[in-house]
């Protein structure tokens, strides 16, 4: 008897609308995300909401290999729209989610992947309060993408723009950087390495919230996602006009991700980062970030790496190297990582 005979994998029939489709639902995605807002399954969900700004960001996520040394998938899927929410300064309240699933992907991952989300949205109080699920034909898709909106509204404390940014200010890292992209290469070529490399796939949206409501400073933030360090310092340097001199000897990067990179060839400032934030903070209130971010879990790497400068108004970024010199960073050009996130 074949897979496909034991039920055990997911079924063109699983996206046809039909008793399949029912029982998908109710098996493995309604006993992870029920709430009293999904469990009607009518065809869009009412939910109250504050008065004020409110923030929205739709993002689709098609990370291969879909498990790897901390997170999945499901996990990243929930991160990833959580931290765009959360560096605008938004708090998340509600996530929608859609899932394309190739026949065939068996039924067993699909459940470890609702759990995992399910896992994240709980540790956060985030409920996911509609979805959707899509089937396609052997072929037509690599296992399984997810699709997530996050809606939230904007802090009432929360004051961040390009506009605000002015030399002088400090720009600071709440973690080390380089870890997703590299774990994601590591377990995709199965490189085998003395260390483990786990991706810092992780909700920001608790520790920035606490950031926000305690200093005004706080001008500037960015999810360091895809292009890294180098590439979103240079996207925020042009946005504001000033130039960014970042110091080599102050960006948090760990000894393994330092050394297999260089091994490897790749440069840590432009690799992908799914937990790892930055900030530009006016000068006063600097010190005070980090003493805070290194409270926290997910800031107790957080360092000060640089400094905004009046410039030329061209918005270049610098890197001050180890060795007393200085290089020029550019924007990430083509993809040495695909599929990352």
């Amino acid at each position: 008897m074949n897979s496909k005979e034991t039920g055990d994998v997911i079924l063109l029939a699983h996206g046809d609308g039909g008793l399949l489709t029912h029982q998908l639902i109710e098996k493995y995605f309604l006993p992870q995300f029920k709430n009293r807002f999904l469990e009607t399954l009518t065809d869009s969900a009412t939910f109250p909401s504050k008065s004020g700004k409110m923030a929205i960001t739709t993002d689709s996520f098609v990370v291969d290999p879909i498990f790897f040394p901390g997170g999945d998938i499901g996990k990243l899927a929930v991160c990833g729209t959580v931290n765009d929410l959360a560096v605008s300064g938004a708090k998340p309240l509600y996530l929608t989610a859609s899932f394309i699933i190739e026949e065939g992907f068996p039924l067993s991952d699909l459940k470890k992947i609702v759990i995992s989300m399910a896992k994240t949205c709980r540790e956060i109080n985030l409920p996911i309060i509609a979805g959707d699920t899509k089937v396609v034909g052997k072929g037509q898709a690599d296992k399984i993408y997810i699709t997530t909106t996050g809606v939230g509204y904007i802090l009432d404390e929360a004051r961040l723009g390009y506009n605000r940014i002015k030399p002088g200010d400090s720009v600071i890292v709440n973690g080390t950087i380089g870890n997703h992209g590299l774990s994601i290469l590591v377990e995709r070529e199965s490189f085998r390495f003395d260390t483990a490399i786990i991706s810092d796939c992780a909700p920001l949206n608790g520790i920035i919230q606490k950031l926000l409501k305690r200093f005004e400073g706080i001008k500037f933030m960015r999810d360091l996602t895809r292009g890294g360090l180098a590439t979103n310092a240079k996207e925020i340097a042009v946005a504001a006009g000033f130039d960014i001199w970042l110091d080599e000897t102050d960006i948090p990067i760990k000894k393994e991700v330092k050394g297999i990179t260089e091994m490897l060839g790749l440069d840590p400032l432009y690799l992908a980062n799914e937990g790892t934030f930055l900030t530009v903070v006016s000068n006063k209130d600097a010190e005070g970030v980090i003493q805070l971010l290194k409270k926290h879990p997910l800031g107790k790497d957080s360092a000060i790496i640089g400094r905004v400068s009046k410039g030329k108004g061209d918005g270049d970024v610098f890197l001050k190297t180890q060795l007393g010199g200085s290089r020029r960073l550019s924007m990430l050009t083509g993809a040495p990582l695909p599929r990352i996130c």
